[in-house]
C-alpha cells in the first residue's frame, strides 16, 4: 500500500511514557535493541535527518532545529523538555531518545548485490532482537516466516533492487497477545503465555497487536529502511465494528496452518473464539451487518463501514 507520507510518523498522548519505555528497554538489553556497523554512518545519519526535519514540519508546536556556530544543529523536544546536540551523539541514539518508532537501515553490498541488516533501533520485536538479526541478508532474516524461501526470497529481492525513492510503502502485521508485551527476547518470561491455553486469562486482557510498517529508500546513501511500531488495541474495540469479528473468526479457523502457527494465536483462542461469535450474532441481529452473509474481504479494505465515525469519536471531534 503507498505511504501517506503526511501520517509517516504519529505522535500518541503516551508519548512520553513511550520514549522512557524505549530508554529502559536500552538500558537494560543494550545491544540487543541497539546496534550499527562500520559503513552504516551515513543511511544512519540520513534517516535520522528525515525523522526529524518531519517531526519540525508536522508538529512545528513541539519541535524545532536551531544551528549555532559553536555546537552546530540543536533540536529542541518541547514535549520532552530538552535539547540534543546532534554532533555530540550517534544518530540511532538520536532516534532512541526522541522518535517513539523503529528503525532498521538495510544496505546493499556490492560484492553480492544483496542487501543486509546494518543497524538499527528495535525495541518492539517479539521474539527475536536487533542482535539475532544485525549483518544478515535479506532472506536469512525472514527464514522463520513459512512459505518466505518458496514465494517470497526471490520478488522481495528483486523488489529491493528495483524500489524507488518517491515510492514509500506500508503496510499492517497483527497478532493476538496477552496484555501488552512490546519487547520480547527469546526467554522472556511472558514467553509462557504461548506454550497452552491458560484457563486464567480473561477477554479483557487480550489485546490485538498490529506493527504498523513501512519501508523507504533514501536518496543519497541508497539505504532502504523499514521503520515500525507497535500498537495495541483490546480486543473487546472489534465488537462494534462491523463484519470485523467475523472475519477474524473466519482467519483464526480457516487460516493457513504454518501461517497462523508463526503467529501463535492458539493460545488465546479459547478466550477470543467465543467472544469474536457472539459478536459476530450481535451484529446481526441489531441489522448492522447482512444476516448470513458471506464472510470475505471487505470491497474497502483495510477499512470497515463507518470506522471514520468510530475514529473521531476516540479523537473527540
Amino acid at each position: 500500500m503507498k505511504l501517506e507520507p503526511d501520517w509517516w510518523l504519529e505522535l500518541e498522548k503516551n508519548y512520553v511514557q513511550r520514549i522512557k519505555e524505549r530508554e529502559d528497554l536500552y538500558e537494560n538489553y543494550g545491544k540487543l535493541v541497539l546496534q550499527y556497523l562500520p559503513g552504516s554512518e551515513l543511511g544512519c545519519k540520513e534517516i535520522m535527518e528525515h525523522a526529524l526535519q518531519f517531526l519540525c514540519a508536522r508538529y512545528p508546536q513541539y519541535f524545532s532545529l536551531e544551528h549555532t556556530e559553536a555546537k552546530g544543529y540543536i533540536f529542541k523536544n518541547g514535549i520532552l523538555g530538552n535539547e540534543t546536540v546532534i554532533r555530540d551523539i550517534h544518530p540511532m541514539h538520536v532516534l532512541l531518545h526522541n522518535v517513539p518508532e523503529d528503525f532498521a537501515v538495510m544496505l546493499r553490498n556490492p560484492e553480492d548485490g544483496y542487501y543486509y541488516f546494518r543497524a538499527g533501533v528495535i525495541c518492539s520485536s517479539l521474539g527475536w532482537n536487533v542482535d539475532t538479526k544485525m549483518g544478515k541478508q535479506l532472506k536469512e532474516i525472514h527464514q522463520p516466516i513459512p512459505d518466505y524461501k518458496e514465494k517470497m526470497e526471490f520478488p522481495m529481492d528483486r523488489f529491493f533492487s528495483k524500489m524507488q525513492t518517491f515510492k514509500p510503502i506500508q503496510r499492517g502485521s497483527w497478532g493476538l497477545e496477552v496484555d501488552k508485551p512490546l519487547f520480547m527476547p527469546p526467554g522472556d518470561p511472558h514467553e509462557k503465555y504461548r506454550d497452552f491455553q491458560s484457563p486464567d486469562i480473561t477477554l479483557d486482557r487480550l489485546h490485538l497487536r498490529v506493527d504498523w510498517q513501512t519501508l523507504r529508500r533514501l536518496p543519497v546513501s541508497g539505504a532502504i529502511v523499514f521503520n515500525f511500531k507497535g500498537l495495541f488495541w483490546p480486543i473487546e474495540e472489534l465488537r462494534d465494528e462491523r463484519y470485523v469479528p467475523a472475519l477474524l473468526a473466519k482467519v483464526l479457523r480457516e487460516g493457513k496452518r504454518n501461517l497462523m502457527e508463526y503467529k501463535n494465536t492458539w493460545h488465546v483462542e479459547h478466550v477470543a473464539l467465543p467472544a469474536l461469535d457472539q459478536w459476530s450474532k450481535e451484529q446481526e441481529e441489531k441489522g448492522l451487518v447482512e444476516k448470513d452473509w458471506e464472510v470475505e474481504t471487505l470491497d474497502e479494505s483495510p477499512y470497515f463501514p463507518a470506522w471514520e465515525e468510530k475514529w473521531h469519536r476516540q479523537q473527540g471531534f
